[in-house]
């Protein structure tokens, strides 16, 4: 099972449609996928308490990340980096087991011209550091804005690179593995 990790709790996100349409692509290929939003993480989530005492409602979440065989993590770039609450997320998770040799893809999302390519290398750093197996296909999608249409990803040449990186990076998971 594929882990799709949508990285922000923005509503109507870019970053959830990009999700959408890898876990679509997966489907299609065979692959059996779930979408993590961390615009659905419970309130008490967010509680100051939960570094020390996580709540209940938090562990259907941290399960996906648990069990995933691969996780595609799919992050939108806010001023230069990724968003608050990844990294939250990311340091409730439980160390070092959530990461440790766990198959990671990464796609960006940006407004911008670099496609969200600084926060996407500032999370192979954190993964790195937490001994995940880093894919090296990322895709970085810059003016998103113009690629999505009524709520879905829209451009032909963007759905053809989440495709090819979708395709390998379940390749590398099967390897891995194995």
């Amino acid at each position: 099972m594929i882990t799709i990790l949508a990285g922000t709790n923005r509503p109507g996100a870019n970053s959830l449609t990009v999700a959408n349409y890898l876990a679509d692509t997966y489907r299609a290929n065979g692959v059996d996928c779930q979408i993590l939003s961390l615009g659905d993480l419970p309130a008490e989530t967010f509680d100051p308490s939960s570094y020390a005492e996580k709540p209940a409602s938090l562990k259907p979440f941290t399960d996906q990340v648990l069990h995933a065989d691969g996780l595609h993590v799919v992050t939108p770039e806010y001023n230069g980096g990724f968003p608050g609450v990844l990294k939250y997320f990311i340091d409730l998770l439980p160390f070092p087991e959530s990461f440790e040799g766990l198959p990671v893809a990464f796609t960006g999302v940006a407004a911008g011209q670099f496609g969200a390519m600084r926060p996407i290398e500032q999370l192979q750093q954190i993964f790195g550091y937490r001994n995940a197996y880093i894919y090296p296909e990322r895709v970085f999608i810059m003016g998103v804005y113009d690629l999505v249409d009524d709520g879905r990803l829209s451009d032909q040449p963007t759905q053809e690179r989440l495709e090819k990186q979708a395709e390998g990076f379940a390749a590398f998971v099967a390897k891995l593995k194995a």
